[in-house]
């Protein structure tokens, strides 16, 4: 879920996943949004999105209000894609993805490798993508971050005051750039686009697939618009009730439980990986390592790593067999003389990092504003949480972010999913899935034991029993009698 260094968001957040590091928007251009004022009545002007895509895939541009509240004030461009069903007998409606974030451009997901939607679900539903409001081609927000302004920083007692005025600009330079949007770019405003696009559709419901934050996306859907919601999947699920701060706090638990299990793997395989015979060798090893990278960086594979960025990538260590490859290559470069081969980082594009924060800082008023508060959580979840902790509850821009237009959303509905969720998950954790199914009581859960990564439909290599599953209820509309187990096949991983 992108870079490493980036703040800790939802995937497609940090960290590569396999839903999550999916393609930017297509740049398509535009003859003009349609100038009608209800943004539900729309006639969309279809055109071919790129030269170098399929003449089938068609994207357009809606025009919504910035403020639902006065549909006749400021507007925005919501960038859509089409990719008809394939058959006209068997089409059912359409079906809208989204690939996470919040933050993620959707434009090119219809066509996008990554997301192997079976043919049969293509043969019934026209698929939609969205870039949500902010985001990619859909009235982009930036705030002109720097790369330090966009990256994560762990709690330390003498770059507090630092990281303090760090967050507060970016808190000012958001509210510079885009002031006036900044309280409207929030997930119950995105759930109103998505039923724009219904409208602008000409379709009665929605089915939806959402990944990661997606899931919180999808499930604002259902609570907003019950009666238009058809058949939803949620994959990778976050806890409804505990965005966003709490969120990240969860994910600094789960990779404690995760780093003990890898440090059990890993020391039955010291004669591969050299790393400790026993899990407090393991352990001993790790934190050596970490030690050794804070006093003198390590270049491995084009890159640079300090021991806070090790930490930062402690998502890896979720996959046992690839964390336990990419630690013992740490450790070999630590003791090698290889020159630093990073070069000079480029300046990346702040649209993810500014739409996240937006969205996160206005979606939910339980962000602390006193920098103490931020300090003395962020000394207590290092204690509690040594691998994670210090970032997950260090300051944000929220800190410093005014209040959004709306409550937050409860979620509480019989409204029908399906759930899908690996048992080791770093970002959204096995509890969040729970949780989501608590709350969505017309659910049912599908968890895949001993499942590594943070997604788990449709991926290359991925769990055939869990996309089955899935592709069973999108195509008959039939969710299972009761909650249901897929197992990892014996020998992957």
């Amino acid at each position: 879920m992108r870079n490493t260094r980036t703040a800790p968001l939802l995937a497609v957040g940090i960290a590569a996943a396999s839903l999550s590091a999916l393609t930017p928007a297509t740049a398509f251009a535009t003859s003009g949004s349609s100038a009608t004022r209800n943004p539900l009545r729309q006639e969309l002007k279809w055109q071919r999105c790129d030269a170098n895509s399929p003449d089938t895939f068609q994207c357009a541009t809606l025009e919504v209000p910035l403020d639902y509240s006065d549909p006749g004030g400021k507007k925005l461009d919501i960038a859509i894609s089409r990719l008809k069903a394939s058959s006209e007998k068997e089409r059912r409606g359409i079906l809208l993805l989204n690939p996470g974030g919040p933050g993620g451009p959707g434009l090119d997901l219809p066509v996008d490798p990554g997301l192997r939607i079976p043919g049969e679900v293509r043969r019934q539903y026209d698929l939609v993508g969205f870039d949500p409001r902010g985001v990619g081609r859909s009235s982009p927000v930036t705030c002109g971050l720097t790369a330090d302004e966009q990256s994560e920083h762990p709690y330390k007692d003498g770059t507090f005051a630092k990281d303090v005025e760090r967050a507060r600009t970016v808190a000012e330079k958001c509210r510079a750039e885009a002031g006036d949007r900044l309280p409207h770019l929030t997930t119950r405003n995105s759930a109103r686009d998505m039923d724009a696009i219904r409208a602008a559709l000409g379709e009665k419901k929605i089915s939806y697939l959402g990944i990661s934050y997606g899931t919180y996306l999808g499930a604002v859907y259902t609570q907003m618009f019950p009666q238009r919601a058809d058949r939803f999947v949620l994959d990778s699920a976050t806890d409804p009730a505990r965005v966003w701060r709490g969120m990240l706090q969860d994910q600094a638990k789960a990779a404690e439980r995760a780093f003990t299990r890898w440090t059990e793997w890993t020391a039955e395989r010291h004669k591969t990986y050299e790393l400790g015979k026993t899990p407090a060798e393991v352990r001993k090893t790790f934190w050596n390592l970490i030690a050794q990278a804070n006093r003198e960086p390590v270049p491995f594979e084009g890159a640079t790593f300090t021991g806070d960025d090790i930490r930062a990538n402690s998502r890896a260590l979720f996959h046992v067999r690839k964390g336990a490859e990419w630690i013992a290559g740490l450790k070999n470069a630590a003791g090698s003389k290889s020159p630093d081969s990073s070069g000079t980082p480029e300046e990346a594009d702040d649209n993810y990092a500014s739409s996240a924060w937006a969205v996160m800082c206005a979606d939910t008023r339980t962000w602390p504003h006193g920098p103490e508060q931020y300090r003395r959580d962020a000394i207590r979840d290092k204690a509690r949480y040594p691998l994670y902790g210090d970032f997950a509850s260090g300051i944000t821009p929220c800190a410093f972010w005014k209040p959004g237009s709306e409550q937050q959303t409860t979620i509480d509905n019989k409204v029908g999913a399906l759930i899908t969720q690996n048992e080791w998950d770093p970002q959204t954790p096995l509890p969040a899935g729970r949780a989501m199914h608590r709350a969505l009581r017309g659910s049912r859960m599908l968890t895949v034991a001993g499942g590594e990564g943070h997604g788990v439909l449709y991926a290359p290599g991925g769990n055939s029993c869990a996309d089955e599953a899935a592709t069973a209820y999108l195509t008959t509309g039939r969710l299972p009698d009761k909650d249901v187990t897929c197992r990892v096949p014996a020998g992957s991983g």
